[in-house]
This record gives structure tokens, sequence and C-alpha cells, in this order.
């Protein structure tokens, strides 16, 4: 217990001068790790041949990771505020890495049902803990740019992809020598996939704990110097008031805000899980062979994570300047542009193919690092990451609503390797609804009634109780 003790938020308080720039990186060394589960794809097509399933039997082990990432998020949400950061990072980090050790138990006794326990449930679970455990400590040291600091942090999970995909490959090419890490197509055997789940659970315990000791809280009463709070409140829709994680839930304003990520996920998460085939597809000609290189088809994957982290950092600042609502209403409006656009003239041309995924998934990217600063400026800072973590059930639902609207119609329309850019219409033009949904609920969000804020100031220690 004194070793544990060193986890408790009273320990983790920074010294007088410490510099606040310190905090993004160690934000950054959880969500650069736990952002993997975005590079499932990798080796999917193995997974589906090893267990012999379907590509949706496999897809579900990232869909319950998703569920269980917004279940937890909100279950745990106000634990993290209470416990503070280093606490729930190390809680994160030995969820997450057991998730991988189980998921390669299942892998090798070829039990389905174990991989979505160890990565679907209990990986899920370090995941929803990991991704909000920075969150409300990053708006605490920056309320002059919660913006800018969200989107550091997050785009980590954005950018885990562009680190964990190109590394997974070169993981099996070492422990399978009949795997091309070159070939999307290729496919590894059993043994090499339990130890690249071994390799990455291992791996990312001990990156993590990078971020676990190097985690602060800033002080009672701190702030940055020269900063001024009634600038800030001058904004439109950003309240000097504080709503708790009980009251917040109660309001329009939250559950608005709910619909609104929900859609704005749901619309990107389908291409990011199909986006290798998607572009292959796209292009594949009348003898059914695609014009598409399988390289170039991995290389629009690694893209995709730039743009996904990018838009999470570029967005998020640029919503400190012309505020969150507006900056929404372009993620979700241009944001059906651009899947109409991508519907009917997408497989014209490579470089539209490539410009109008890269817009999508820049935005909903966005999306994920504004919302953060959407609710410090609706609810306060008093339990924002206990509210951020409820807001997270969104997410559940768009991990499951995104892909089986993705993958439901392709499974209509063929098998693997035969499908065209036609198949793919009926699913955009699906999200094109979903993002109008989202459209409306945005426009409908205003300032938090005075009837459920906190009757008396609080302070950050009683936050935590």
């Amino acid at each position: 217990m004194g070793i544990l003790s060193v986890l408790d938020r009273e320990h983790t308080v920074a010294p007088p001068g410490y510099s606040r720039w310190l905090i993004p990186p160690a934000a950054l060394a959880v969500h650069l790790c736990i952002g993997q589960a975005y590079a499932t794809s990798v080796y999917k097509t193995s997974m589906v041949k090893h267990f012999d399933a379907s590509q949706t039997q496999i897809g579900i082990i990232f869909s319950i990771a998703i569920v269980m990432l917004g279940l937890s998020a909100a279950v745990g949400g106000t634990w993290v505020e209470r416990n503070g950061p280093r606490k729930a990072m190390f809680v994160s980090a030995c969820f997450w890495a057991s998730g991988f050790l189980v998921g390669a138990l299942g892998i090798g006794t070829g039990q389905l049902w174990l991989v979505y326990l160890g990565y679907g449930v209990i990986g899920g679970i370090g995941l929803g803990i990991g991704y909000i455990s920075p969150v409300s400590t990053l708006i605490k040291w920056f309320p002059d740019r919660p913006g800018l600091a969200t989107g550091l942090a997050i785009m980590g999970f954005g950018g885990g992809a562009l680190v964990a995909s190109p590394l997974s490959r070169q993981l099996l090419s070492l422990y399978d020598d009949g795997y091309d890490p070159d070939n999307s197509a290729s496919v590894a055997g059993g043994s090499a996939l339990v130890a690249l789940f071994l390799t990455l659970g291992i791996g990312y315990f001990v990156v993590m704990m990078f971020g676990v000791f190097n985690i602060r809280v800033p002080a009672e009463g701190w702030k940055p110097d020269g900063f001024d709070p009634a600038k800030v409140e001058t904004k439109a829709l950003v309240t000097k008031a504080n709503v708790s994680a009980a009251n917040a839930i109660k309001t329009p304003q939250f559950w608005l805000l709910w619909v609104v990520l929900a859609c704005n996920v749901t619309a990107g998460i389908g291409i990011l899980e199909q986006a290798s085939p998607m572009i292959q597809d796209f292009f594949r000609s009348d003898d059914g062979k695609s014009t598409v290189a399988v390289a170039a088809a991995a290389g629009f994957v690694g893209l995709l994570s730039i743009f996904n982290m990018g838009g999470r950092f570029a967005w998020s600042t640029t919503s400190d300047i012309i505020g969150r609502k507006p900056i929404y209403m372009m993620y979700l409006g241009v944001g059906m542009i651009a899947y109409f656009l991508l519907a009917t003239v997408g497989h014209n041309s490579t470089a539209i193919f490539v410009l109008l995924a890269a817009v999508i998934i820049s935005f909903y990217g966005g999306g994920f690092a504004t919302v953060p600063a959407y609710l410090r400026d609706l609810f306060g800072t008093y339990q924002v990451g206990a509210i951020h973590g409820r807001l997270l059930t969104a997410w559940s639902v768009a991990g499951i609503a995104g892909p089986l609207i993705i993958n439901g119609f392709l499974d209509r329309e063929g098998k693997p390797g035969t499908l065209t850019a036609e198949a793919y219409r009926p699913a955009l033009f699906t999200m094109i609804g979903v993002l109008a949904v989202g459209f409306i609920a945005n426009l409908l969000i205003s300032p938090v009634a005075a009837r459920f804020h906190e009757q008396s100031k609080v302070t950050t220690s009683e936050a935590a109780k």
C-alpha cells in the first residue's frame, strides 16, 4: 500500500514553477498507446482466417472495445476526478495490457470469445479510463486554451494507428516468415498473432508508465501568468458557473451534445474501419482487379491516421478562436457535402477520393478533441472529466452503429475483393442523414439554465470528493 500511495492525487500536485507544457507529453504517452485501437484492420484478415470467421464477427471485437470505452468512461468518470489522473492512468495501463494478454490466450486456444473478453471488454475498460484520465487535468492547466490543450493529448489517440500499423506489420513479419508486411492481403499465422498481442501488451504497459509518473495536477488556485478569466467568460456559450455531473445529464444541452458526438463519430468510424479495402474497391476495374496497389492502400490508411491526428489538434485549436458551436457546424455541414461528393464523384479520381476522405476523417478527429472544451464552456470545470466520461457513451453507440452500417451494406453487396464503389453508396448516403441529425442538434444547443448551476462556488478539491 505504501508503494501504491505514490498514485494518490495528493502526491501529484505540481510544485511552484512547474511548467504546464510537461503535461501534454504525459497525456500523449497514454493516448498514443490506446490509439492502437484504430490499427486493428492490420491483422483483421489474419484473424478472419485464423478463426474461420466473417468480417462482421471479427469487427465485433473493435465494437465491443468502443462500447466498453464509453461505458467505463461514464461509470468511472467521477472516480477519475476523485482519485486523480496518475491513479487513473495506472489502472488504464493495467487493463489495456491485460486485454492483450487475455486476447493472446484466446488466439492461441482458438477461442474467439476470449478475444472478445480480452481485447474487447478488459482492454475496452482500459481504453475508457485512459481516454478521460488526462482531459480534466489538461483543461485545468490550460484554462486560456482548452481546445489546444485537449487537442494536444487527444491527437495522440488519433495518431496511435500511425505508430501501431507499421509496428504491427513488422512484428508479424518477424514472427511469421511467410507474412509480407507490404501486402495487406497477406495472412499471418496464429502463433504470430499470439506473439504480436503479447509484445504489444507488454510494450504499451511500459510506455504508459512514462505518463503515469510524469502527470501532475495544478495547485489549488493556480492560473497561468497573465490569464484573465473575464476575457474567457465574455464568449458565447462560455459559462462562469459550474454544473455537477449529476445535474449535467439532466440538461437538454448534454443530450443534444451527446447526439452531436454520436452522429459525428458514426459517420467517421465507418470509413476508418474499411479504409484499406475501400480505396481499392472504389477503383476496381471491370476485370475485378483494383487499379490501386496494395501498398498504396496501406499508405492511404497511414494518411488518414495523419489527418485524424492533425484534425484533433488543428480544429480543436481553431475552436478556441471561432467557438465550439461554429466549429461543429463545419464538422457536420461540410461533412455532409464531403460524403455526398465521395458517393457520387469519389470514384472518378484517386486524388478526389483521398482528399474527401481526409477531410471527413479530420472532422472526425476534431470532433473528439473539441468536445471536452465544449463541455467546459457549457458546464464549467467543476466535474468536466466526469461529464466527459458520461458523454462518451455516445462513442459506444457509434462504435456499434458505424461499422454495422458499413459492413451490413457490404455483406449484402458481395464478398470482399469483388466490391465496387457502387456497393458503398447506400452506406455513404446513410451517413449524410446521420450527419444532418447531428447538425440540427448542434443548432439547438444554448446556455445551460441557472437552475442547474451549483449554488456555491466550488473548488478543485471539493470536486474531487
